[in-house]
């Protein structure tokens, strides 16, 4: 029979019960069907591409072998969860282009009874599929619990805490090692050498460290190939024991580009494939451009200075090229924001000069080791925070929490630059002084240039800087939301004929209070504007300031809220943070 005539498998399949009614050779064609839509619909959308390319085979045989959701699967970061989307009653969100966006790229409980969590940080899998177990033993049920790790999530830490209790728990626990060879970047660490061992020996090695905490273990060498996965799931299915399954994948596996360039092929923008994303042009400077480019000038003349990354290189412009040139002066520390805030810690207060890059959505992973290891002990080690901003992103990457949840810590000193040489200055005096542990917000969108250098010390903590001196309103705009508060300035001028105060706080962990006491000489309302979360923020700082007198104070930010792909035109409008909507809120508290 050609090609042309064969009927679609996909089409066949609506949820998994129906992927057990199909032969291997259906399996197969099913696999390419599946793969075929992903790199179109990711091509299309923009997304994660080869972790999910490489898992479409796993995923077809768990769901051939279990019985979901009478056995629970827990996804570890779920990026790879769209081939499971698929076979459980959401093809269409891949298989038509009008509902492309129907669906959330991580797995998500209220779009399917077949998805236990809400996920997209890393290394959860084990730890939440532990529980599920425990609550299934204590309750005197059946059926089995599937957690999947890999893509690089063995390297947290907390993957190791869940795999240490998984090990004791005396009942069936199942987990399916990804072992892709890759995390974001390539792996990195003393783990995936013994990874690497067991497959070069096909799972025989003598030293393996699944088995030496407790395991059963069971090793697939093609783990792009469905009937081989069938054969090693139904052998530990309904297991009574712990026991690991450990599966060599390819990441980007039947997409020769994504082979080709794994470490770029993670995720992508829209039109990638087609060599049409849009993506900034290398000429074209960026923040990514200003801080890397500063970072190898520094390490050049300095052999002091390194930089650490907790396996996100990419996000912020640490390219092959940069991580190459600075050889030694760069460490990826695999995805583990707890040791590398740690880390940076020691290697600061012993004369070093770290400069740790995280996102914002990550830093939130590591609390204890901000406060415990580094604050507590006033190291002064550098810390860049990318991505901090309102935005329309998933629930599980929302970068709004890092204010609140950083600049509440002593010693802590958290800088908010609003233009290129503001930034250049803080992350240059960050790096040279000995006093603090200091965070920087690094810019996040286009590039703002006054084209002179700043020469403000920033030793002289928390004082805020008078851009534009006026009466009646002062606009408080922090980092990002400066050039806001310069549109409200101009706005209410416009509307009501005042002219305002503009100042730049630059410090989010404290406030100038000489200025803000000299304001309520002349002014009447002070306004706050800050990218982030209000509760616990930067603004509550200005209106605790000013609770025992008659100054009125607006806080502008975000709403402490989990939103999820909600546009940001919408957003902002909720929040009012348009300047008209903004200026209208001042008109009504004068």
């Amino acid at each position: 029979m050609s090609n042309t005539t064969l009927e679609s498998v996909l089409d066949k399949v609506n949820s998994p019960d129906d992927v057990k009614n199909l032969s291997i050779n259906e399996l197969n064609r099913l696999a390419d069907e599946m793969r075929e839509h992903i790199m179109t619909k990711v091509n299309t959308t923009g997304g994660h591409f080869g972790p999910n390319l490489g898992i479409i085979e796993a995923t077809i045989a768990l769901h051939y072998v279990f019985n979901s959701p009478k056995d629970k699967f827990v996804f570890d970061v779920s990026h790879q969860c769209y081939p499971h989307k698929m076979l459980t009653g959401r093809k269409e969100g891949f298989t038509n282009p009008e509902k492309y966006h129907t669906f959330t790229g991580y797995t998500a409980p209220e779009e399917s009874e077949h998805d236990l969590f809400k996920v997209g940080h890393t290394s959860t899998s084990v730890s939440l599929a532990v529980g599920v177990a425990k609550a299934r033993d204590l309750k005197g049920e059946s059926g089995n619990v599937i957690a999947l790790i890999g893509d690089g999530s063995l390297s947290g830490g907390e993957a190791y805490e869940g795999l240490n209790n998984a090990a004791v728990l005396g009942s069936n626990m199942i987990v399916v090692v990804n072992d892709n060879e890759m995390s974001i970047a390539p792996n990195q660490g003393g783990y995936y050498k013994n990874l690497e061992e067991l497959r070069k020996t096909n799972g025989k090695a003598e030293c393996n460290l699944f088995k030496a905490m407790g395991f059963d273990y069971l090793y697939v060498e093609e783990g792009n190939n469905v009937e081989a996965l069938i054969s090693a799931f139904s052998k530990v299915k309904d297991s009574t024991h712990p026991v690991v399954v450990h599966i060599h994948t390819e990441k980007g596996h039947g997409c020769d580009t994504a082979l080709a360039n794994k470490e770029g092929f993670h995720w992508i923008l829209p039109g990638t494939l087609d060599e049409k994303a849009e993506t900034p042009s290398e000429q074209c400077e960026s923040y990514t451009s200003i801080t890397t480019d500063y970072i190898l000038g520094k390490a050049k003349k300095d052999p002091k200075v390194f930089t650490i990354s907790p396996a996100t290189p990419g996000a912020y412009g640490y390219t092959e090229d940069f991580r190459n040139k600075l050889g030694k002066q760069y460490v990826d520390v695999g995805i583990a924001e707890e040791h590398a805030v740690a880390f940076a810690s020691a290697a600061a207060s012993c004369g070093a000069k770290p400069i740790l890059h995280v996102l914002s959505s990550f830093i939130q992973r590591t609390y204890d080791q901000l406060s415990q290891d580094l604050c507590l002990n006033n190291s002064p080690a550098t810390i860049l925070i990318s991505w901090g901003a309102i935005s329309g992103a998933d629930a599980t990457h929302l970068q709004v929490f890092d204010i609140p949840m950083m600049s509440n810590i002593p010693n802590l000193v958290y800088l908010a630059p609003t233009n290129k040489e503001e930034y250049l200055a803080m992350l240059d005096w960050s790096v040279e002084q000995n006093s603090y542990p200091v965070a920087i917000r690094v810019p996040f969108g286009d590039v703002v240039s006054t084209g002179v250098e700043d020469k403000t010390d920033y030793s002289v903590l928390n004082k805020f800087k008078m851009i534009e001196k006026g009466s009646d309103v002062a606009i408080v705009a922090l980092g990002n939301f400066f050039s806001l508060g310069q549109k409200v300035k101009q706005a209410l001028e416009s509307v009501t004929g005042i002219k305002a105060t503009l100042i730049n706080p630059c410090y989010i962990t404290g406030i100038d209070e000489k200025m803000l006491e000299d304001l309520k000489s002349n002014h009447k309302v002070v306004i706050t504007l800050e990218d982030g979360v209000i509760d616990g923020g930067f603004g509550e700082k200005i209106t605790r300031f000013y609770g025992n007198s008659d100054m009125k104070v607006l806080n502008f930010g975000a709403r402490k809220e989990f939103t999820d792909r909600v546009p940001l035109e919408e957003l902002y409008e909720r929040y009012h943070l348009r300047e008209d909507l903004i200026v209208q809120d001042i008109k009504a508290c004068l």
